[in-house]
């Protein structure tokens, strides 16, 4: 990706900036989507030099069409967004980009544009409103792929997005306040011996709609801002769980998205709980998720210390998934790291696989890092972990999340481990 893709969040912000000055101004705002549909074949006919250039002209061209001539953005590869003044014409727009495109191609064939236009009225829409919409809808945009999100299917009105969005919302803040989720737990076991190392509390949602999985609530959250409140929330549900539970050696570790990471409700409002419940200390754990959302990764670090300052242990999730995953480790500090099942997936099939996995979890050993391979489905696959040198385990072979922890006692499949206690 080109070093000159904006953050969609600080996109956001200024966006709705320049829409309310120019509202104010009694003008007509739009906000125009467009993106290059086969932008990936044109890209791999290019040399890198070809390629600035013809991302700096299209940047420029837009720039040159947007409010105050500084209004657009690209969001991500091959897609734009820009700020205008009602009555732009966006099919010639469009044709100029493609000739463009086309003076760049080796071939001359250039590449579509595909659009979409969002009225901006500003009746009753407040600031916060304009800005959560935007947030939402460029999110939605940057990492849409296929057909799970199309521009063309974006409302003409950008009231009627921001009132879907905000019905969105607000259902989902009332989730949060009412409670109306739970933890499912999940063992994170020994690889050797079989024993219970302890259990991840996975977030399940008590809502009518069946059909909306947690990933999908999860993902609304991290969209619109919210995550910081709902992983707050997640906090003191699993504290309340651990403050009744009979054994009060087990110990959870609850998810901390990598958006809530950075945000400053999120870390006073957890100093504060943390202080309150002393005796959770050697027993909550934190789990680090979305980590590509950590932009700044020495800040990061510095919140990551805190919590490991007061008595937490901290976990780094999916790790191994991406190219990033050996920068995170050399920076950030932190006392496990889970090992994304994708990964082992591919290490299990992939010609250099076993040694490049056994390397990775020798690394971590030798930095004094923990281990837990996810995804463990099936008993080849804890052998292979196993022999890669894996510490611990966590996966459906040994059962579904629950919300009844009593489900693990006795472990399921625990003949498999050849040091469990007799």
């Amino acid at each position: 990706m080109d070093d000159d893709v904006v953050d969609v969040k600080a996109f956001s912000a200024a966006a709705t900036d320049k829409i309310r000055t120019m509202l104010d101004k009694g003008e007509e705002v739009s906000v125009t989507l467009m993106q290059f549909p086969n932008f990936s074949s044109l890209h791999d006919r290019l040399d890198s030099s070809s390629e600035k250039r013809l991302s700096d002209t299209v940047r420029s061209y837009l720039n040159a069409n947007s409010a105050n001539g500084d209004g657009a953005g690209k969001i991500s590869d091959g897609k734009y967004s820009l700020v205008h003044q009602n009555g732009l014409d966006i099919d010639q727009m469009s044709a100029q980009l493609q000739e463009i495109t086309s003076s760049y191609d080796p071939l001359g064939e250039g590449v579509s544009v595909e659009s979409a236009t969002i009225d901006v009225d500003g009746a009753g829409i407040s600031d916060e409103d304009i800005a959560q919409g935007l947030l939402y809808t460029m999110r939605q945009f940057r990492d849409s792929s296929g057909t799970d999100f199309t521009i063309g299917n974006l409302s003409n009105n950008f009231t009627s997005l921001v009132s879907d969005v905000l019905d969105s919302v607000k259902s989902f803040k009332e989730i949060v306040a009412n409670g109306d989720f739970f933890a499912a737990f999940q063992p994170i076991i020994d690889v050797n011996s079989g024993e219970i190392h302890h259990y991840e509390a996975l977030a399940r949602f008590n809502a009518a709609d069946r059909q909306q999985s947690p990933y999908e609530y999860i993902t609304f959250a991290e969209e619109t801002g919210l995550i910081w409140e709902f992983d707050i929330a997640m906090v003191k549900k699993v504290l309340t769980w651990m403050a009744k539970s009979a054994n009060r050696e087990r110990s959870v570790a609850v998810n901390v998205s990598g958006y809530s990471i950075g945000n400053l409700h999120y870390s006073e409002q957890l100093n504060e709980m943390l202080y309150k419940h002393p005796w959770s200390r050697g027993r909550l754990m934190f789990e680090i998720t979305e980590s590509a959302q950590m932009s700044d990764l020495e800040s990061a670090n510095k919140f990551i210390q805190s919590v490991r300052n007061s008595g937490y242990k901290v976990c780094l999730d999916d790790f191994g998934a991406g190219s990033a995953s050996f920068q995170y480790l050399s920076v950030l500090e932190v006392d496990i790291v889970k090992l994304d099942g994708s990964a082992v997936r591919n290490a299990q099939v992939a010609p250099k696989g076993r040694a490049f996995f056994s390397a990775l979890t020798s690394l971590c050993h030798n930095l004094d890092v923990g281990t837990v391979a996810e995804m463990i489905d099936s008993p080849n696959s804890l052998k292979f972990v196993r022999e890669c040198g894996v510490q611990s385990v966590q996966g459906f072979l040994f059962g579904r999340p629950s919300e009844n922890v009593e489900t693990f006692d006795p472990l399921p499949q625990i003949h498999m481990f050849p040091n469990r206690r007799k």
